[in-house]
């Protein structure tokens, strides 16, 4: 349940983009706002969206998004990045934030929400089982080129 003071938005301006950087860079700290930018032009034209929980006018939490067909998960969510500002973590944000895309993937038909977390990520694990119900299903696997 969000307080008062919160409310998630879809961001879609530019500004909006700009706003989310310092968040979403606590997460994928290789980016700079021109990389940042310019990935998400793209990621965008392939469906990526993002996602902001706002307290009062202050952005405290982050997911980006996008809406997959596959046949083993049929319509799903995937979720690329989800993040709580490091000044407000522990606090039920993160947990509201999934919750809502949960309720948001669900309203758009789909049958599961998915993520990845890194091996290293024990206490984002423990948050996706324990407190969320997510199941730890697959291992992913990528190779550099």
């Amino acid at each position: 349940m969000l307080a008062s003071t919160e409310r998630i938005l879809e961001l879609t301006t530019q500004n909006q983009f700009l706003e989310a950087f310092p968040v979403l860079n606590q997460l994928r700290t290789d980016l700079t706002e021109g990389s940042y930018l310019e990935l998400l032009t793209q990621m965008k034209q392939n469906g990526y969206k993002l996602f902001a929980l706002y307290r009062e006018q202050s952005i405290i939490a982050v997911a980006g998004i996008s809406l997959q067909v596959n046949f083993y998960n049929k319509k799903y969510v995937f979720v690329y990045d989800l993040i709580t500002d490091a000044a407000h973590r522990s606090q039920g944000y993160g947990y509201r934030l999934l919750s809502y895309i949960n309720e948001w993937a669900k309203s758009n038909g789909a049958k599961f929400v998915a993520l990845e977390s890194g091996i290293q990520r024990i206490d984002a694990h423990r948050f996706y089982e324990e407190k969320l119900n997510y199941d730890k299903w697959c291992y992913s696997f990528r190779k550099p080129l």
